[in-house]
């Protein structure tokens, strides 16, 4: 008899990741059989991220059984926030359940979390500074990630809730980071699949109380939100949603492609920015042509918001001898004699 459905639908979706960084790889090993196995490179390193939680643990035990099948190795990496009491008791707690699964390398690694941007935003940040360091640490070909689709329907109805377009809609990627760094297997498998997983698999979990805490955006979409949108409009609005991020990511790439060619095309010969040209591009175009040469002069690219670019857009579209416009980063703006400066003032 085969796994239990929901065991091997996560085997599945690792799999196919694996068989991708796999391929990916092939070409930097020497798999030729007259070579020595002291001689050829180690085979590539896969590492995956586990809090402990019931989708990330479905992960490392999906991850622990796949990856031997393909002779690639697994290890794991677990942070410590340090935002609650006993955290670093939790952290090897999960060091020790990843090794029993037969991972190996496997480390915790404790962060300080700052505050810039928010809790949830700060915790964000310094556990990606800590996994990337891990994974350079390491040589880490991939570093997979738990985001489930629940995951990706609630990251879409945030990033709606900001207003900053249809970039923020498409969610989170299934690969991302420097050199296609992270992987999200189950972006298209559900939290309750994950869950069912580990139960089926007498796995232990650990539920984040940060999860069920309503001070937290996140947790109060989780737990309130969805729950009353899927009151109101049925069961079917996680799948719309994270079938809207992946439409939304199909249109923001090609858009973004569509840009970075127009750009030459609107730069006079000492490369500065015409606004006639610019004024005759489609709008979703010419504001990704502002902010990239808004980024380019030093904006911050976090703290460069829609208004900051709808305000450098009206000097395009509607030029009425308004003066220069400041943006993050000593950035400033300014139309002079049919050009479009953006400098470090």
């Amino acid at each position: 008899m085969g796994p239990h459905p929901a065991v091997a639908a996560i085997r599945l979706a690792v799999r196919r990741v694996l068989h991708d960084i796999l391929t990916e790889h092939t070409g930097t090993r020497d798999a030729s059989p007259g070579v020595p196995p002291h001689e050829r490179p180690p085979s590539p390193l896969v590492l995956v991220a586990c809090s402990g939680g019931a989708d990330s643990m479905a992960l490392a035990s999906a991850l622990a059984f796949e990856a031997p099948k393909l002779a690639l190795r697994a290890g794991g990496i677990t942070v410590d926030h340090g935002l609650q009491p006993g955290s670093d008791l939790r952290a090897e707690e999960v060091v020790l359940r990843l090794r029993e699964l037969g991972l190996d390398p496997v480390e915790s690694t404790a962060v300080t979390v700052g505050r810039e941007g928010g809790p949830e935003a700060a915790a964000r940040d310094a556990r990606y500074a800590a996994l990337d360091a891990a994974a350079e640490r390491h040589g880490a070909a991939a570093v997979l990630l738990g985001h489930t689709r629940d995951d990706q329907a609630e990251t879409v109805l945030l990033g709606l809730a900001r207003g900053s377009g249809v970039r923020s809609l498409s969610g989170m990627a299934a690969v991302s980071g420097a050199g296609g760094r992270y992987r999200r297997p189950f972006l298209e498998l559900d939290r309750q699949t994950a869950r069912k997983a580990c139960m089926v698999q007498s796995l232990p979990v650990w539920d984040d109380p940060h999860n069920a805490d309503p001070a937290y955006t996140r947790s109060r979409l989780r737990h309130e939100g969805l729950p009353a949108l899927e009151k109101a409009l049925g069961k079917g609005v996680v799948e719309a949603l994270a079938r809207t991020a992946q439409l939304s990511r199909d249109d923001a790439d090609a858009l973004d492609a569509w840009a970075r060619q127009a750009e030459a095309a609107v730069r006079d010969s000492a490369g500065l920015l015409e606004c006639a040209k610019l004024y005759a591009l489609p709008p979703a175009v010419r504001r990704r042509i502002l902010r990239r040469a808004a980024i380019e002069a030093g904006a911050p690219a976090g703290s460069l918001f829609a208004r900051h670019i709808e305000e450098v857009d009206r000097l395009i579209t509607g030029w009425r001898g308004q003066g220069a416009i400041n943006l993050p980063g000593k950035v400033v703006a300014q139309r002079q004699g049919g050009r479009l400066v953006i400098r470090q003032g």
